[in-house]
């Protein structure tokens, strides 16, 4: 990996964290939030969307180039979703417990809160919401957070709705689940204050470990989300959008300083050749007899070939400015917006059927010279055209510089281009929904998740893995009520961690187990009505049988708590029946024997008790 100077460079960055909210209904109904799987849908229905003029009769750029591509949105419903959701109705009153929760992110994110919240409609016309728009509404600004880099201060958090989950594309357009639709959704924007990779990525565990702090965000994959902010002093600023993991964030960040870099010298070099980017041309008779899959496939379903002349730009289109991304990928990206499965350059031709003299006949036919390229799509007329249009003016931009624009991360830690930049036109105010003057005063500050771990080692002895996994995980007010019942403390958090994972990869539905059955599980254990080397197969039986109680699985399964007499017998009678290995170890038979008395007693002793038992049985025999 190449490293750079980044101050020399200029490098500035900022996050944008985008995190669903664990609350009890959704943001503007009253719908739950939890998401399913596609199969489970029940209906669908069907948009077409397109863009409007903003309050100020402007149009948003990125709003405009996106409805450039005709598509139909298709959306799955299930058993609950409401008019609401469907955009037949309109939205309801801000719910009141995501607000609570977003007042409870911006104390700990040491923000000053707004006297009042109102709420904003951004344009989207990517079909991810039925209504053409997003709702989003200000809460706190000007906070800050501590890096070991310095300061980071925080611009801005957002409380707004989730877009609707993305399924699969379509023939027709695209396919969306509106199960994720109107999920409340926090959006924090940090200032530009990031001045290295390794920052950013400290800067992302920090507010995402504030968040969890809460307990009321969701936690799994897609359910956290950061778009990093790049530019360096002579490129521009690039928004990376949909980086999924923590761990790709100094990866991401560094690979598009490469890129910005790579391009400028590009830029450089192309400024030297004084090169120009022709006009796009028909160029099929070029190709009638090409041996060409991909293009001999085009034209026998009717397409054409359509060529852009790239003068000045020979060994530049196939100039690697990523891990496996050249300029060419970049022009094929924009053509990809329209339909397009990509272009071919002469930088990688002749190679994939296309031959030689193929590649000499279309320098010569768009009138290029050996110190130029030459850029091709093959498709449909209509594709074929907005296509090379499309990479013609990417070509364009390549002499001028860095484009500013919106990428999306891809999982290699690269990214691709999806739009230009968002503009202030898209955004106009909500007239369904009144405003809320929040009361910060009305929430209390979270424990902040270090200081929650501290506490469980020094307060409960738990060592610092077990605090962790307790801290960090859903069940920690489980765990402390437990704890305050009189439950051991390492055996509740074993059990809420350590057993829930074993029990997962025995292939147990633990996912049926509630709130409630592992409250009057370890409730037993505190009553001395179930011994703890029970608590896994109780746990198995519950999550098989989620409707049985606690106590009644427990007696149907034999696992109440044995008394001292029924113990001493059962021990006795596994010692008896290995008195001539007794007879001859004496105390080493210790380890062979102590397994089989757990068993013979299935779980309804506590191993301590069973472990003296057994030594003194041992000792009356041997």
């Amino acid at each position: 990996m190449t490293e750079y100077d980044y101050e020399n460079l200029g490098l500035v960055a900022g996050l944008e964290i985008h995190q669903q909210l664990d609350t009890s209904t959704k943001l503007f109904c009253h719908c739950p939030t939890e998401t399913r799987e596609p199969a489970g849908s029940t209906r669908s229905l069907t948009r077409y969307l397109h863009p409007t003029k903003s309050e100020l009769g402007e149009i948003d750029e990125a709003a405009l180039e996106e409805s450039r591509v005709d598509r139909q949105f298709e959306y799955l419903a299930y058993d609950t979703t409401c008019l609401v959701e469907e955009d037949d109705e309109p939205p309801h009153r801000v719910d009141s417990e995501a607000m609570d929760v977003s007042l409870e992110i911006a104390q700990l994110l040491d923000m000053n809160v707004v006297d009042q919240v109102n709420v904003m409609r951004k344009i989207v016309v990517d079909g991810s919401n039925t209504s053409g728009f997003q709702r989003s509404m200000l809460v706190a600004n000007d906070g800050v957070i501590e890096t070991s880099e310095g300061v980071v201060g925080i611009e801005d958090m957002l409380l707004e709705e989730e877009s609707c989950q993305r399924v699969e594309e379509t023939d027709l357009g695209v396919r969306y689940s509106l199960d994720r639709l109107g999920i409340p959704l926090v959006e924090i924007g940090t200032k530009p204050d990031i001045r290295s990779p390794a920052q950013a990525r400290e800067a992302a565990e920090r507010i995402g470990m504030l968040l969890r702090s809460t307990g009321k965000v969701k936690r799994g994959l897609g359910t956290i989300r950061q778009d990093v902010n790049v530019s360096i002093a002579e490129g521009a600023r690039v928004e990376l959008k949909g980086v999924q993991s923590l761990d790709d964030i100094d990866d991401i960040v560094h690979n598009e300083v490469r890129r910005q870099v790579e391009l400028l010298d590009i830029a450089d070099e192309l400024g030297e050749r004084e090169a120009s980017v022709g006009d796009p041309q028909d160029v099929t008779s070029v190709f009638e007899d090409t041996e060409s899959g991909v293009i001999a496939g085009a034209l026998n379903a009717g397409g054409v070939v359509r060529a852009v002349p790239l003068f000045g730009f020979d060994g530049l289109v196939g100039r690697e400015i990523q891990p496996d991304r050249r300029l060419g990928t970049e022009l094929s990206d924009h053509a990809k917006r329209h339909g397009a499965g990509g272009i071919f350059h002469t930088d990688e031709l002749p190679a994939d059927g296309v031959t030689a003299d193929e590649v000499a006949a279309l320098r010569d036919a768009v009138g290029a010279g050996p110190r130029d390229a030459v850029a091709i799509v093959a498709d449909d007329p209509e594709t074929a055209e907005l296509a090379i249009e499309a990479a013609a003016e990417r070509a364009e931009t390549a002499i001028e510089g860095v484009p500013e624009e919106t990428r999306g991360a891809n999982d290699d830690a690269t990214s691709r281009y999806l739009r230009p930049l968002p503009g202030a036109a898209r955004m106009y105010p909500e007239t369904d929904v009144p405003p809320v003057e929040p009361d910060p005063t009305e929430v209390e500050t979270p424990e902040l998740l270090t200081e929650k771990v501290e506490r469980y080692q020094s307060d409960f002895g738990l060592d610092a893995g077990l605090a962790d996994q307790v801290a960090d995980g859903h069940r920690w007010r489980l765990f402390e009520d437990a704890v305050g019942r009189g439950v051991d403390p390492t055996l509740a958090a074993q059990t809420l961690e350590s057993t829930v994972t074993e029990l997962r990869r025995d292939d147990v539905p633990v996912e049926n187990l509630t709130d409630e059955h592992f409250r009057a599980t370890l409730g037993l254990v505190a009553d001395s009505e179930l011994a703890k080397e029970g608590v896994p197969e109780l746990l198995a039986a519950l999550a098989e049988d989620p409707t049985m109680d606690a106590a009644e699985a427990a007696e149907a399964a034999g696992l109440g708590s044995a008394g001292e007499d029924e113990v001493r017998d059962a021990v006795a009678s596994v010692v008896e029946r290995h008195a001539d290995q007794v007879e001859t170890e004496g105390m080493d038979a210790f380890s062979a024997l102590m397994g089989e008395c757990m068993g013979e007693l299935r779980g309804k002793a506590d191993g301590d008790v069973v472990s003296d038992v057994l030594r003194d049985e041992i000792q009356k025999r041997a």
